[in-house]
């Protein structure tokens, strides 16, 4: 219940910043809409391959640990 209380609030902060910024920016409350809907939905979109990028980075980084030395791969990473 706590997270998806979250998550709902972050979306609400994520679209209030877009909302306003565009609004500032331009002064359209209709870009300021434009702006609110489409940034979640980029949002959607994106952070599945960002969080790929990052599963690579840290893939590479804990093969790089290995071949380095034994001692340095028994050491857990910090996530």
């Amino acid at each position: 219940m706590v997270t998806a209380a979250k998550t709902v609030s972050q979306i609400a902060v994520h679209m209030a910043v877009a909302f306003i910024t565009m609004y500032v920016v331009t002064g359209s409350m209709a870009f300021g809409g434009l702006a609110a809907l489409l940034e979640p939905i980029c949002n959607v979109i994106v952070m599945p391959f960002h969080e790929k990028l990052w599963e690579r980075i840290q893939q590479r980084m804990e093969a790089r640990r290995q071949a380095a030395s034994p001692a340095v791969a028994a050491m857990p990473l910090a996530t």
